[in-house]
Formats: C-alpha cells, structure tokens, sequence
C-alpha cells in the first residue's frame, strides 16, 4: 500500500530536506525511521518521495512524503514515535500506487517571517500583487535550467504578533524564489523600491538577481492536493521539543534584556520588539 504523510519539522540542524551523503537531511532521518520499524529495507524499494525540497534552515508544517509499505497500520501507528524529536507527523492519507507527491500537489504556500520589521506593511502588501499571476522569475530565483515561468495564485503581507509576514500561493516555486520576492518586499518596506520596481523586474529588465532573504524565517506552511489528510497528532516528545525550544527562547530574550540593563520592572516582550525593529 502506498501513503502519503504530512510532516513538519524545526529546519535549524537539518542541511536540507533532500539526501545528501554524510550530512543530516529531514528524507534521510525519515527513511532511517521507516528501516529501524520495519516499513521498508531500501528506499528504492519504498518508492520513497517529497513533495518537495527545502534548503538548509527552512523549516515545514506542511511538508509531504510519501512510500510503498507491506505494514500500512504500522506506519500510521508508529512512524511518528520513531522520528526525530524535531520531525513530527500531522497527517497521512492513503494514495495511488504510483503517486507522486511532487508531480500532483496542486499549490504549495509558504510562509516568510521578517526577523526585523521592514516598514510599511501596507506598501509591502500592495507590492505583492505585481507577483501574482504568470511570470517570468528569473531573476527572483536561483540561476538553474528550469522553466522559469511560474504562477503565483495569491500573496499577501501582514502583521502578525508583531512580525512583518509575507505569504504567498502558487502551483510551484524556483529555487530561492520565496526568499528573493522576501528580500525585494522588505526594500519596499524601507522605501527602497516600489511596486514598479518590482514589475519591471519580473518583466526583466535588468540583469542582477535580487539576493534571497536568510532562510531562517522561511516556513513550508502547506501543500495542497485534490484529497485531504487524516489528522495524525504530533508524538509527545515532538510537542514536547517544541515547547522547550519556545521557553528557551524567552529564556534568552530575558537574559539578554538584563544583560542590557534593564531590570524586571522596566522590561516588556512589546518594549524590547520595538526597539530590535528600530535597530540602525
């Protein structure tokens, strides 16, 4: 039986979703979890396949894979228990045996999170409509010898909790492309480019390819497909992993504050957003 599972993951220790010889990989870890229980024996003989890739640091909620197994109950029962603390299931689904889950997902959307507030969030958002529909995304992506036609259903950039996000749909993505249209928004942000600008570039008029954003903010929040998934929770020590790695970062952000100066009574979350936001 061939099934699909829908999986996030924290991207920070990974070099990438894709396999790549003596290096930890999001696919390696979970081909390794799928041998250690019995799923498999070899990955060519699972058929084993993503949605597609992610680079290094770039994390997912709603990442794709899917395999061929003889213990279909197993892999639901207990896949999730075998994989890393920072991998964890939220899905699965059972599919055709010859699914692809790169070629048939039908629109993938990602999410950026700005690590400092670019500025204007309604320029930014307005911006963003120059991205939406066929265009040529050369020079928003990594130079390859793919098509670079792509289109773009919908982007949108809003306020979130403080954060500057960037949102933004289409039936598939270039290599970097999320984090170069990131980049182009953040200088309308500032001022520094407006939507001509933007247009101009996807009509490409010019030669310099606009720099990709640092990965870190970047999220896979979804790949969509014509059937839906089977909510499968996350195992406790994946929601467990999460949770500390939050605390530890309030944790630093405090000693940080102090560190400063700044002493319990004069230090709020609110206080210390606006004045990393308003950094030199």
């Amino acid at each position: 039986m061939r099934l699909a599972f829908r999986i996030g993951y924290w991207g920070d220790d990974f070099y990438g979703s894709q396999v790549q010889p003596g290096l930890r990989t999001v696919e390696g870890d979970v081909i390794a979890a799928c041998i250690r229980i019995g799923l498999f024996v070899d990955p060519k003989e699972g058929k084993i396949a993503f949605s597609g890739r992610t680079d290094r640091g770039v994390h997912a909620a709603g990442q794709v894979c899917a395999f061929t197994t003889d213990e279909p109950e197993r892999a639901v029962t207990a896949l999730r228990y075998e994989l890393p603390a920072d991998i964890w299931t939220t899905g699965w689904a059972e599919v055709h045996d010859q699914f692809n889950p790169r070629k048939e997902a039908v629109a993938r959307t990602y999410s950026y999170y700005f690590v400092e507030h670019p500025g204007d969030t309604a320029a930014m958002d307005s911006a963003a409509q120059a991205f939406v529909g066929e265009h040529d995304f050369s020079l928003f992506s990594r130079k390859s010898e793919r098509n670079p036609l792509r289109h773009v259903k919908a982007a949108h950039v809003t306020d979130e909790d403080g954060f500057c996000v960037f949102t933004v749909t289409a039936e598939s993505f270039l290599w970097n492309m999320v984090r170069c249209m990131a980049f182009a928004l953040a200088m309308v942000g500032r001022g520094e480019m407006d939507a001509d600008g933007i247009g101009a570039l996807l009509a490409g008029e010019g030669t310099a390819r606009v720099p990709a954003a640092p990965p870190g903010g970047l999220i896979l929040t979804d790949v969509a497909y014509a059937f839906s998934f089977t909510p499968l929770q996350p195992s406790p020590k994946a929601e467990r992993a999460l949770v500390r790695r939050e605390q530890d970062f309030r944790l630093k952000k405090r000693v940080s504050a102090a560190l400063r100066g700044l002493g319990p009574d004069l230090l709020r979350e609110e206080q210390v957003d606006d004045e990393i936001r308003n950094l030199p």
